[in-house]
């Protein structure tokens, strides 16, 4: 349950913080290094017929911290997206996009909140954001890849109505994330 003074600084939080495409060069080569803790981990289970996904608790938990992979600062095409979460002139947050109109799928390329500013909301507004211009592009579906254990993610994902639509039991091998699979998940637009 959370406490009426942290729903009070919640609500502060998110009216000070101004959303918006990013702008300026600024906005836009903004990097946020991506971590999380979790004590639960997506195993993946193979069976003859196929997989389960299933959450199993971590004793100790998982601190991660993404490694530093972000790709050269270039133009953004047109179908390339970034919104941005300002706190002042401070960028906290940002969601990358991409639409690809063959198969009418908008990716969410990358996903960010400053650890400050986590669990306010903001990454729930970013993605928001994200979902209109899908609409707007005319995209059927949003679709995102996780690391099975960044349960925290995953289950933020969920109550956004996205659900699991596949994985890659070697997208990881030889990097920095070996021995974690990476779990695909999809919000369908009606």
């Amino acid at each position: 349950m959370i406490s009426p003074d942290r729903r009070a600084a919640e609500r502060a939080t998110a009216e000070t913080v101004v959303y918006r495409v990013a702008e300026s060069e600024r906005d836009k080569s903004a990097v946020i290094k991506g971590q999380f803790s979790s004590d639960t981990v997506f195993e993946v289970v193979g069976s003859k017929d196929g997989f389960t996904i299933r959450p199993a608790r971590l004793d100790p938990p998982v601190h991660k911290v993404f490694p530093d992979d972000e790709p050269e600062a270039g133009e953004a095409s047109e179908a390339e997206r970034r919104f941005v979460a300002l706190d002042g002139e401070h960028v906290c947050g940002y969601v990358d996009t991409e639409y690809e109109p063959w198969n009418r799928r908008l990716i969410i390329a990358d996903i960010e909140v400053a650890g400050p500013y986590q669990g306010r909301g903001i990454g729930r507004t970013l993605m928001s954001h994200a979902i209109d211009w899908a609409r707007e592009c005319g995209a059927g579906h949003v679709w995102l890849e996780v690391t099975n254990i960044n349960a925290p993610a995953i289950r933020a994902y969920q109550r956004m109505g996205f659900t699991f639509c596949g994985l890659d039991t070697s997208l990881y091998n030889a990097t920095e994330s070996e021995g974690e699979t990476a779990l695909y998940m999809s919000l369908f637009l009606g």
